[in-house]
């Protein structure tokens, strides 16, 4: 297939802005599920048609306060059944809206009410949860920002949902087909256009002195975003929804694999800032472009302050926990001999006659019976071992983990977790939340051939 150009400059010198379609929003208390036409791609190739929440790519942002509630009915208007994941909420099982395991999915035609609370401040997102796979890719993800009670000392508060399109130049539609054996059993599905906000060529403007609030979503299907800042000074004050004990200052790389979130706090230093991705066949490209005029009243200020903790962030007792380990297979260049598939055990080659790459302690895809039963409060501590030639962004639904350092400290808490082939990775967590709950690779290609599995906390 013939790419786009990942260069936001080169686009800009040939073309004029792409204009995204945004047609009128739902009423607050609906999140209509349905398709449209957006200009993902620069103008001179076609519009894309999507599946959208409302209308829009990415879905709208939506916001509440902590302690408050999310209350919205799901209209279906696809033509094929869905649902809708909140991630990284701590949330009643029953709302989390994985079809075939907390919920059945929504038909078309047919609606479902979300009503839940909101526990934690953070970012967070929401996403379609049946055949993730090709809805997340086709359009239905968005942002959900669960705000302090108390305002931060910023300027401003920017959401930026980062993502890319495997579309096809000649039409501007969806490359197809979007379980291709190839990116199933390899890295999953990478774009070949990537943008913010659902634009190729998003831009913010600033001042000099400025500090604004950045809260980066990844949002693909597969891709790991490697990110630098350029004439900004930050710091990361929360990872996946869940304040830092302090804020941490950015002198390096920014890591995001699928589904991960980082909040950051930036000061505009310089009179040209942007937010950089590493490209490998490219080096650094412009991602996010910060159009800087003129100064700000402020002088620059001191480092900032820690966000106020959320509930139930205290460390679990690691000397009583638990000990589970959970072996990931699969994937072309590996070599996995046999998995156990809808309660047959079957061979390699036999499982992806069924499209079937990968397993997880032994068992492809979703089973009757969890890999744990955990009961209430329960600490544990699971060990991930990657025997595939692929990272996979590990998310567990319910809860918020720590990884387990070697020397026995334990990081921040977060909700999703790159694991790195032939890397020792550890997680703890306490099963403090009851219900059925997914743990699966969000390479969503990964999860829908093989690498999805659950727990059941009662």
């Amino acid at each position: 297939m013939t790419q786009f150009s990942m260069t936001r400059r080169g686009f800009c010198a040939a073309m004029a802005a792409a204009t995204v379609a945004r047609p009128a929003l739902a009423s607050p208390e609906t999140l209509i599920a349905r398709k449209a036409d957006v200009q993902l791609a620069p103008e001179g190739y076609g519009a894309t048609q999507v599946w959208s929440y409302d209308g829009s790519v990415p879905g709208p942002v939506l916001r509440a306060r902590q302690g408050h509630r999310i209350t919205r009915q799901l209209v279906n208007e696809l033509d094929v059944p869905t649902s809708v994941h909140w991630h990284g909420i701590r949330i009643d099982n029953a709302m989390d809206g994985v079809a075939g395991l907390t919920q059945d999915a929504v038909p078309p035609g047919g609606t479902f009410d979300y009503d839940f609370a909101l526990p934690d401040a953070g970012t967070y997102w929401y996403h379609a949860h049946t055949n993730s796979m090709e809805q997340v890719a086709r359009g239905l993800s968005g942002a959900l920002i669960v705000e302090e009670p108390d305002a931060l000392d910023v300027d401003r508060d920017e959401v930026l949902v980062l993502d890319d399109w495997l579309l096809d130049p000649a039409t501007g539609g969806f490359a197809e087909p979007f379980n291709h054996p190839m990116m199933m059993s390899h890295g999953g599905r990478t774009g070949n256009l990537v943008g913010v906000n659902g634009r190729y060529d998003f831009t913010l403007t600033a001042q000099q002195n400025e500090r604004l609030r950045l809260r980066l979503i990844n949002a693909a299907n597969a891709r790991i975003f490697d990110l630098r800042l350029e004439g900004m000074t930050g710091w990361a004050i929360a990872l996946d929804g869940m304040p830092l004990d302090a804020p941490v200052p950015v002198t390096d790389v920014i890591t995001l694999a699928p589904a991960q979130r980082i909040d950051l706090i930036v000061d505009i230093v310089a009179q040209e800032a942007g937010l950089l991705m590493w490209m490998q066949e490219d080096n650094w490209q412009l991602l996010a472009d910060v159009t800087v005029s003129g100064q700000s009243a402020r002088a620059a200020r001191p480092a900032p302050s820690a966000l106020p903790p959320n509930p139930r962030m205290e460390l679990p007792a690691l000397a009583d926990a638990r000990k589970l380990e959970m072996v990931m297979e699969g994937g072309a260049m590996a070599g996995m001999e046999s998995a156990v598939y809808q309660g047959e055990r079957l061979s390699f080659r036999e499982m992806i006659e069924r499209g079937q790459f990968w397993a997880l302690a032994g068992q492809a895809g979703l089973s009757d019976t969890p890999f744990a039963k955990l009961s209430i409060g329960e600490p544990v501590r699971l060990k991930l071992i990657n025997r595939t030639v692929f990272p996979h962004g590990m998310h567990l639904h319910g809860t918020h983990f720590r990884e387990v350092h070697a020397d026995g400290s334990l990081g921040p808490l977060r909700d999703t977790i790159l694991s790195v082939p032939n890397q020792p990775l550890e997680i703890a967590f306490a099963a403090d939340n009851p219900g059925k709950w997914l743990f699966h690779c969000h390479m969503l290609a990964h999860a829908a051939s093989g690498m999805t599995t659950w727990i059941n906390v009662a």
